[in-house]
Parts: structure tokens; C-alpha cells; sequence
């Protein structure tokens, strides 16, 4: 239970019916206690902190005006929802948040009634409301549909082609545009600089409500000084307003709008939901706002490990080694010093893929293009037909939107584009819209694409170098979340054969096939199996595609047992592509697949959830001390 001294209003509040009956003065006080909660709970936790801090009175008046969850709400990816947790049955819950069985960080249908669409992923929002509001016509429904989103996810092109289609269709929605300026660093969004220089301008909502003014006292020869007014006001937002591309995408425009003004925002709401036809409500808002370090540091506390409440500074770990994200990065730097030629993409994401080091030390070989990773891939690979070698730079996850240029611009072509992979595998708190669990299953399918998948961070820069060395078609280098090994790195760099394998330590008993972040956990648990009797012949493969043909035969040919590792998906993954070299030989051997399961994975620590799934050492130890026992059964076993 909240302190009511602390949290006077606020804990009086369980759904958002409980301040539908709420004056004004209450309802900054709700506002005052959502935004002191919020710091309070993310500073001991660690969480998404600014883009919540930011829409707190936008949050509050949504609830006040429309009927939630008969009303349905959708914001745009979630990180800006944490207040709209809190105020629909979740704030006891709130310390919970990405934490193993606790609340999602994300919004989650199965979690909750107000969480009307789930997304982890930007720009999704206004096609999901539209798709809803044309469900609710067709059954005759009378419930209002708002979809939120950010000026940063309005990089993305499919916010446009659901606008688009929503102008065709004149469904009634509501689509809350907010604008902080910022998506997780500094927004890239061209119409954003219009905005910021445009809206400041005065004049037009100044004529807009100094002509309104005079003419209503009037009467006739007041209207028809509305019906010029209103033409020239069409004019003058053409000029001087965002209004106008809104509008010609089919929407009526309203706004600018304080995004921190409750009762403004209250009032707004009132008066335009129950309008026919796509609107779109313009609002201003800071992210980080009311907690000083977070305004003036919006990236850095985007999303944020425990932190000192009083400095906003991250609480330090003793001894931490690198980032994988950190070495990739320096990495790229030093290649850049001596291959110009080699350039760096990423989908609003410098800070997360390390790319903001290359942008700080070569800025004219850094380019950012928004929340847009379709045409990130196609623009890199016309840049490859021009001679550059262009690395984009991606969460795993987030290529997956990226899927048919990859093949149709990129493979097809043959084209020298390099695809770096941060976050492959669990990335913990963020769960399952941002698990790296897919990508060997959905690029291996690629003819001519190249897989590589480093032991360590040591590995990552060699590998890195050979990928920008590689000329023959495109080349993937997946690697985890966090803290990389700690093991020592030599200066320069050195080519590592295509589809070569490493025979790590040698066994007569089972082989250990492990790829990528696994090797190492392989390692740690053929240690376990020796100490029981087992000995293991554990193998870095580097490549998932090509693999290591010569080294396959020679297991095949020592080992009846062998058991394959990875953190994808066991569907189509690293595994899959041994059995299937294994059936074209003719191959009998017993194949034991350690992986990931075919559902998705919920939040928790990288750990919790290793350990969980059992594709930790002493689970993989465990699964292998079983198998090596059991009698052959099958040739296809996976855990």
C-alpha cells in the first residue's frame, strides 16, 4: 500500500474510474504523486524512466476523459506507459516491472484489460487503432480508439501508410502525436525541426483567437468574417503549422497543445471525441519532466539501471568489464582510421549499438536514420553499389523488420553489406519483444548470407574485421547483451577463414558444437561432465552458415553422441542446419539440439532465464549427462 502522506492522491487511485470524479486541484496532485512514485520505484529498480516522466498529465487525462477500458487506448511501443500502469490496477506492482514474474515493461494484453495492444517495436500504434476502429464499426460499437505515439516513432514509414489509409477509410480515431523531440537519443525527424522552429511562431493561434473573439459578438456579419477567417486560417497553417501535412494525409489537426497542462489537455480531449473523421491532437511534451537530471539528460536516463535519486547518477558496479555493445564500437573506430570507406548505420539507436562512438570520432561516416530499419538495409545496400562497406549496426529483434530487403535488396544482389547483431540471444528485462531469438533461423534461409557468431569479445573484433574484409554478399555477426568475457585483446585485427571451426579442448566421450555466447557456457560444463567421468570434445563453429563441413565429419566419424548449442530458436536454428548436413550424409549419429524453446520467453535477468531453460552450465551439464547415458533412440532430440 502507498504512504498516503507521501502519496496523498495516488493512493486513493486503483483504475481509472477512481479519478473520474476528481476536480482539477486533484488531479495535479495525482500528477505531482504519479511523477514522485515513479522516481521513487525506478530509482531503486531501474527501468524506462524518461518517456514516462513525460506523459504523466497525458496519461491522467486520457483516463479523466474516455471511458477506459470500454475506450481503447494504444500507445505506441510502451515505454511511455508506465503511469498508465500505475493507474490501471498495477502500481502495488510497480517494483516488479521486467523483473522475473513481474510486470511487463511493455504493454501486455495478458497482463491487463487496458493494455489494448502489445508492441515493443516503434510505429505500430496508429495502424493497430485503425484496425480496432474498423472492428468497431463493423460490429456497431460505439467505443472511442486514441493510439498515442512519439515524434520519434513517426520516423518509422508505417506510421505514414497508416495515416494514409486511415484518411481513405475516415473511421472516427484519435491519434495523440507526442512530441518531446526526442525518440531514445535525439530525434532525426525532419518534420520535428518544423515543428520546433514552426509552433513557437506566434501569429497563428493568436489570429486563430483574436478573429474568433471579435466575431462572435457579431452576429450575421460575424460569420461571414468566420468564412474569410476560416480561409485564410487555412492559409496561414500552411504556412506556419504541421497542420497541413496532417491534413493532407486526411486528418483534422489540432494543436500545438502543453502536454503538462492536465486541465488544457482535458479540455481538448473533450472537444474532440466525439468528432467524426481521423484527428490528430498535437502536444508538447519534455521527456524526463519534474526530475531535474532526467530534463537535462534524456538519453542517458531513457532507460535506466538503479540510480542515486538525489544526482540521477547510476549506482557503479565494482570491476565491470566492457559491453560487447562497447567493444563492437571501438572496434569499428579503429577499422574506420584505416578504411574510410567503411561507414556505420543505425535505426535511431547510436547509443545502443555502440555506433555513437564512431559518430563522436568520424561523424561523416555515421548516419542515423530513425526508428526505420527497412530502409536503413536498402540505403546500405546502395551504398554498396557504390564501393562502401556499410555496417549496420541493430539490435537482432529489430532486423526482423528488415526481412525482404535483406533478401530482395541485399542477398539477391550480392551486395557487401554487414549486419551487426547486438542483443542476439535473451536480453532479459525486456522480454520477449526484444529476445534476439530468431535471426540464425531467419537469415540462414538466405542464399549467399554468411553467420558468423564470436566466443568473446576478442573473437567479435577479428570476426568483425573479416566480415568488412569479406567481399562475396552479405555477412551477419550476432553477439549478446551486456558484459562481454574479460579476456585479454591484442592490437589490430586478423582474418579469420570463412566457415572455420576451433577444436577448443578434446574428449572421447561426447562432442559439444557450441555457437557464439554458448561456447563459453560449453566450456564451464564439459569442466562439470570431467569431473564425472565424461570427457567432451567442445568445438567454437564461428559460423552457423557456412559451417565447418571438414570438422562435421571428423565428430561425426569419432563421436556417436553429439549435442549442439545456441541461444536461437531450436526451429530452424544452428542445430537444425547440423542435422541437415548430417541427413544429406547419411549420417546416424544421435544429435542432442540445446537451444531455445518454441514459444516465447518472458522477462527476467539473462541468468534467471538461462537457468530457467536449462542452457546454463550446470543445465547443460545435466541434459548432457542424461543423454550420454541413454540408449540411442532417435537422431533428433532437442531440449
Amino acid at each position: 500500500m502507498l504512504d498516503p502522506n507521501k502519496y496523498p492522491v495516488l493512493s486513493k487511485v486503483e483504475l481509472p474510474q477512481d479519478i473520474r470524479g476528481l476536480d482539477i486541484h486533484q488531479l495535479k496532485q495525482l500528477c505531482a504523486d504519479i511523477r514522485e512514485y515513479l522516481i521513487d520505484t525506478i530509482s531503486e529498480i531501474g527501468g524506462h524512466f524518461g518517456g514516462g516522466l513525460g506523459t504523466v498529465e497525458l496519461t491522467v487525462a486520457l483516463h479523466k476523459v474516455f471511458s477506459t477500458p470500454f475506450d481503447q487506448i494504444v500507445w505506441d511501443t510502451g515505454h511511455q506507459a508506465y503511469p498508465h500502469k500505475i493507474l490501471t490496477g498495477r502500481k502495488d506492482k510497480l517494483g516488479t516491472i521486467r523483473q522475473l514474474n513481474g510486470i511487463s515493461g511493455f504493454l501486455k494484453r495478458s497482463e491487463s484489460e487496458y493494455d489494448t495492444f502489445g508492441a515493443g517495436h516503434a510505429s505500430t500504434s496508429i495502424s493497430a487503432a485503425l484496425g480496432m476502429a474498423v472492428a468497431r464499426d463493423m460490429k456497431k460499437e460505439s467505443r472511442k480508439i486514441v493510439a498515442i505515439i512519439g515524434d520519434g516513432a513517426m520516423t518509422g514509414g508505417m506510421a505514414y501508410e497508416a495515416m494514409n489509409n486511415s484518411g481513405i477509410i475516415k473511421s472516427n480515431l484519435i491519434v495523440v502525436l507526442n512530441d518531446n523531440n526526442m525518440a531514445i537519443g535525439p530525434n532525426v525527424w525532419q518534420i520535428s525541426n518544423y515543428f520546433t522552429e514552426m509552433i513557437a511562431h506566434p501569429d497563428y493561434n493568436k489570429f486563430k483567437g483574436q478573429i474568433w473573439e471579435l466575431t462572435g459578438k457579431l452576429d450575421h456579419f460575424g460569420d461571414r468574417l468566420r468564412k474569410i477567417a476560416g480561409r485564410l486560417e487555412h492559409g496561414i497553417k500552411a504556412v506556419i503549422t504541421p497542420g497541413i501535412l496532417f491534413e493532407a494525409l486526411g486528418f483534422r489537426y489540432f494543436g500545438p497543445v502543453n502536454g503538462h497542462n492536465v486541465h488544457q489537455l482535458i479540455k481538448i480531449f473533450e472537444q474532440v471525441k466525439d468528432l467524426k473523421g481521423p484527428i490528430i491532437v498535437h502536444i508538447h511534451t519534455q521527456k524526463g519532466k519534474g526530475y531535474k537530471p532526467a530534463e537535462g539528460d534524456e538519453q542517458r536516463l531513457h532507460a535506466a539501471t538503479p540510480f542515486d535519486k538525489l544526482t540521477g547518477e547510476a549506482l557503479k558496479k565494482s570491476g565491470s568489464v566492457p559491453s560487447y555493445t562497447s567493444i563492437f564500437g571501438n572496434a569499428l573506430v579503429e577499422i574506420v582510421k584505416d578504411y574510410p570507406e567503411v561507414i556505420g548505420i543505425t535505426g535511431a539507436m547510436g547509443d545502443g549499438t555502440g555506433l555513437d562512438i564512431l559518430q563522436k570520432a568520424f561523424p561523416h561516416n555515421y548516419f542515423d536514420v530513425g526508428i526505420a530499419e527497412a530502409h536503413a538495409v536498402t540505403f546500405a545496400a546502395g551504398l554498396a553499389t557504390q564501393g562502401i562497406i556499410p555496417v549496420v549496426a541493430v539490435y537482432s529483434t529489430f532486423l526482423q523488420r528488415a526481412f525482404d530487403q535483406i533478401i530482395h535488396d541485399v542477398a539477391l544482389q550480392k551486395l557487401h553489406v554487414v549486419f551487426a547483431l547486438d542483443r542476439a540471444g535473451l536480453v532479459g528485462a525486456d522480454g520477449p519483444t526484444h529476445h534476439g531469438a530468431f535471426d540464425i533461423t531467419y537469415l540462414r534461409m538466405i542464399p549467399g548470407m554468411v553467420i558468423m557468431a564470436p566466443k568473446d569479445e576478442a573473437e567479435l573484433r577479428n570476426l568483425l574485421f573479416t566480415a568488412i574484409s569479406y567481399k562475396n554478399g552479405p555477412v551477419a555477426i550476432r553477439y549478446p547483451r551486456g558484459s562481454a568475457l574479460g579476456v585479454p585483446l591484442k592490437e589490430g585485427f586478423e582474418l579469420i577463414e570463412i566457415g572455420k571451426a576451433e577444436l577448443l579442448s578434446g574428449g572421447d566421450d561426447v562432442a559439444l558444437l557450441a555457437l557464439g555466447s554458448m561456447v563459453n557456457y560449453a566450456m564451464k560444463a564439459s569442466d562439470k561432465l570431467k569431473s564425472e567421468g565424461i570427457s567432451c570434445d567442445v568445438i567454437n563453429m564461428r559460423f552457423a552458415k557456412p559451417l565447418d563441413t571438414a570438422m562435421l565429419d571428423y565428430i561425426a566419424d569419432k563421436h556417436s553422441k553429439i549435442i549442439t548449442l545456441e541461444e536461437n530458436t531450436l526451429v530452424g536454428g544452428f542445430g537444425s542446419g547440423v542435422l541437415e548436413y548430417f541427413a544429406e550424409k547419411n549420417y546416424k549419429n544421435d544429435v542432442l539440439r540445446i537451444g531455445l524453446p518454441d514459444h516465447f520467453v518472458d522477462h527476467g535477468t539473462q541468468a534467471e532465464l538461462h537457468h530457467l531453460l536449462g542452457i546454463d552450465p550446470d543445465g547443460i551439464a545435466e541434459k548432457v549427462k542424461l543423454f550420454h547415458r541413454s540408449k540411442s533412440v532417435n537422431h533428433n532430440i532437442e531440449v
